[in-house]
């Protein structure tokens, strides 16, 4: 059974999908000026509480230790388990407008830097959101008091904005 995973035990299992890397280069990767890092930061020492989670779960390895050029390193690879858990993730559209920002950006980059199409997830995201603005629309014209109709026109107008976003796409 998978153990619930959080976003970064998601990120270093998908990384480590691509090619054996040890945590540093995952912690550069997802630093503040790393290439993934850009979507969502991920201290190093959380890097490597979520290298223990994932080995622990069995989807992901130790494997060769890097010895040349600083500390030894130990490479990390995911398992065929884990390889196919983060397909089933990167294909998986996010649930809330809220996620839009971290979670499914997140997984656009991953797809980016595999060289991956992202129209199906863009297309199963579309379809996940079109209900959510319909409701909101229906909500927002429901009545209530003032701040109500405030916070619902915020929530429509956010996943409004995320449909146009998706259209760009």
């Amino acid at each position: 059974m998978l153990p619930r995973l959080g976003q970064a035990e998601w990120v270093v299992l998908a990384v480590t999908g691509e090619r054996p890397v040890h945590g540093f280069a995952i912690a550069a990767l997802t630093a503040a000026d790393g290439e993934l890092g850009r979507v969502w930061q991920i201290p190093r020492p959380i890097v490597y509480r979520a290298i223990g989670r994932l080995v622990d779960a069995g989807l992901i390895t130790a494997g060769a230790v890097e010895t040349q050029g600083g500390p030894p390193r130990t490479l990390y690879a995911a398992t065929p388990a884990g390889e196919g858990h983060v397909e089933a993730w990167l294909a998986t559209p996010v649930p809330h407008v809220r996620d839009l920002r971290s979670e499914f950006l997140l997984k656009l980059a991953v797809q980016h830097r595999r060289g991956g199409s992202t129209a199906a997830l863009v297309d199963a995201q579309r379809r996940v959101l079109e209900p959510i603005v319909t409701a909101l629309r229906a909500e927002q014209d429901g009545g209530g008091d003032d701040f109500d109709r405030m916070l619902a026109a915020w929530r429509r107008t956010a996943a409004e904005a995320a449909l146009a976003f998706l259209d760009e796409l």
